[in-house]
């Protein structure tokens, strides 16, 4: 056996014990902890952000990561869980990872809302093997009234994103480079 091979499996084998610390075995309560985060991330959406119920409804289906964690010295990362709700039901839980590389440090939390809005933009996200945010995206923002700009390239966009909940020392948030995956909570 050579030493690469070796080597590969003795990492292998490290890991073991170190993935099965995640919490997402048979009997954890994981999917009850991220119901119950989204579901307070959806209620300050639509305490803090008016017009976001009205895009809840128009949309086909809402990703929303709840709690997003950054950081970075030089090379950052950052990584959350959430849900996929379509007509206000869970139907799958999503990590959400993502790494960087130039001038930052700090780091910062975040909450945010993707916007399916066509039925092929939720079909595309679902059977994907791991979608990553691309040009298809649309940010909508508070403006100045406090409502959510939705301009005509908003609402025919196919996925509209939502960054809201920010705190943290690093300035800015994008979701350019997250990539999703499903995942069994």
């Amino acid at each position: 056996m050579s030493t690469l091979n070796r080597r590969s499996l003795i990492m292998g084998a490290a890991s073991v014990p170190l993935l099965s610390a995640c919490g997402n075995g048979l009997g954890s309560n994981a999917a009850d902890r991220i119901d119950a985060r989204v579901d307070s991330a959806i209620q300050f959406m639509y305490d803090n952000i008016p017009g976001t119920r009205d895009l809840m409804s128009d949309a086909e289906g809402v990703l929303i990561m709840p709690l997003i964690t950054e950081a970075g010295f030089g090379i950052g990362g950052g990584y959350g869980r959430g849900a996929l709700r379509i007509n206000g039901a869970t139907v799958d839980y999503y990590s959400s990872a993502s790494a960087t590389f130039g001038l930052q440090i700090g780091a910062q939390q975040y909450a945010h809302a993707l916007f399916f809005m066509t039925p092929e933009a939720l079909r595309d996200f679902r059977y994907s093997a791991g979608w990553a945010v691309g040009g298809d995206i649309e940010y909508a923002v508070s403006n100045q009234g406090g409502n959510i700009s939705a301009d005509t390239n908003t609402l025919l966009s196919p996925v509209v994103a939502i960054i809201f909940g920010q705190a943290g020392l690093i300035a800015g948030a994008t979701l350019e480079g997250q990539r999703y995956s499903r995942i069994l909570p």
